[in-house]
Parts: structure tokens; sequence; C-alpha cells
């Protein structure tokens, strides 16, 4: 267990042990996050998703270079994403991490990177391309293939708790969302690695990772002979309330604001609640 921790995640699941401190750097290793059973439900959802890809679906890596293959909020017609974020407990290990009493879905991301791509992952914060504003957040980041070092999630620990940074395209590196210089540009971290501190670790079935939305974050390609198959969920806690954007977000969700109002929570079928704190477990 880690310095600091909102509550006693491993007395609640059995096997689970966490690596970091998600309060202070805003990004833990879950060893042993999800059952064999789950691992392989995943499996079958990302094969789901990959063979019925929807409109929301990109490529974000250039042709000949292998594939990364992205797709979006599939969970209400893809009952295996559905039965994995409601089955697997990820959803009660993010709200232990973010102290939440009450814990919805707010998407399912599918990230594909097949073997030879190339293509990294740029340093980048989630929560500017999201519709939401709040503090309480997670994502969870879990791949259904061992992920070496050199292909895994890396994070600038502490970061989430610092400004927001212009979000830019992955391919062309262009601000699509923010006019330029409406927000702070991202600091050279692949530059100059040696001005902060990165955080990352490799991964077997199993392992997951969880990470804050304002967390910078990149990954490298795969460049062996492997997949790397990754079933991401975003959760929200508490205090996240709808905050619609003058730019499009990141997945979209049209409409959304007719139902919504700005500041209001995300209590919309959207947004399922996955997970509510009982009094045994914080007793």
């Amino acid at each position: 267990m880690w310095v600091g921790a909102p509550a006693r995640l491993d007395d609640m699941i059995w096997g689970v042990r966490v690596e970091g401190d998600f309060q202070r750097d805003g990004a833990v290793c879950v060893r042993g996050a999800v059952a064999p059973e789950h691992v392989e439900l995943a499996r079958r959802a990302i094969e789901a998703n990959l063979a019925d890809l929807s409109p929301l679906a990109k490529r974000a890596s250039d042709t000949g270079d292998g594939a990364f293959i992205e797709d979006f909020c599939n969970w209400s017609r893809l009952p295996d994403i559905e039965r994995f974020a409601v089955e697997s407990g990820a959803a009660a290990i993010a709200g232990e991490l973010m102290g939440a009493g009450t814990v919805r879905l707010y998407h399912d991301h599918v990230l594909v990177k097949e073997p030879g791509t190339r293509q990294r992952t740029p340093w980048h914060q989630d929560q500017p391309y999201y519709n939401v504003d709040g503090r309480q957040n997670a994502s969870m980041w879990f791949p259904v293939d061992p992920v070496p070092l050199a292909s895994t999630l890396q994070f600038v620990a502490g970061s989430h708790l610092g400004p927001w940074f212009m979000p830019r395209s992955f391919l062309d590196d262009r601000a699509k969302w923010f006019p330029e210089g409406s927000l702070a540009e991202l600091p050279d971290v692949a530059g100059r690695p040696d001005g902060h501190r990165i955080v990352g670790w490799a991964l077997e079935p199993g392992d997951a990772v969880f990470f804050h939305m304002l967390t910078l974050h990149a990954a490298g390609g795969v460049p062996g002979p492997h997949r790397r198959r990754v079933l991401s969920l975003r959760f929200l806690g508490d205090d996240i309330v709808h905050a619609p954007r003058p730019w499009a977000t990141s997945p979209p969700f049209p409409g959304l604001v007719d139902e919504l109002a700005p500041g209001a929570p995300m209590d919309h079928p959207l947004f399922p609640v996955l997970w509510t704190r009982t009094r045994e477990m914080i007793g």
C-alpha cells in the first residue's frame, strides 16, 4: 500500500497491489487488478470492437506505419464492453483511488497498436479534450497483452496538480480545439526528460494503470512482433459536472448540451453509476 492512500484498497479486493501514490503522482499501477476471466472478457470485447468499428473510430498512425486504431463509446452496443465495465471491479478500484462515494462511467476507449507500429502517442493531458470539469476522476488503461517499458504509458508525476496544456492532434501537432495561445504550451518533456519525474510500468495481463485526466502522459510505439491491445475506461467521481465546450470534444456527445445544463452533475443514462461506496467499505 502507498503513503497517503484514501482507503484500504488492499483490504477491499484480495490480491491487489498498488504501486505509486494516486493523489501525489496522478498515476499508479495496480497489479492483479483484473481477474483472468475478465482479462479474457476484455480480449473478446476488443476484438468485437475491431470487427465492428463505430463512426467515431480513427486511425492515429500514418499509412505504412503498422496501425494504431482507436474507438470510443461502444459500451451500449457491444455487450462484452458493458459486461467488463460492470463486472471487472475496475470502478471500485477507481472509487477507492479517487476517494469517491459514487463512480460513473464516462466512456470506454479501445486503443490497438498492431505489430510494427512506430507511431508514438505524444505527451498530452486528457481532460482538455473532454466536456467535464472537476477534480475527482480516473482513467483505467488496461492492456490484455504484455507491455514492456518501451511501449507502456509514461507519466509526468504530479502534473495533474498543475495547469491545463494546449491539446494538439497526434499526427500533425495542430491545435485543432483551442485558439493558438489560449492555453499554456506543453513542456518539452521528450527533449528534457531529466527535468521531470517520469513514471511508468511494464505490465502483464491483469495489471492496470489508473491515472488522473490531467496527468501528462505519452506512450511508445510497438516495434516488435507483438500487439498492444488496450481497453480503457474513464471514470467520474462526485464533483464532476457537465462543461459544454466551444470546441469539438473527443469523444463528442451530440445533443447532450440540450439535456444537461452547464455545471450539472453527470446524471444521465450515457454515464451509468457503476459503483457506490457502502458503509461496510469505509467502516
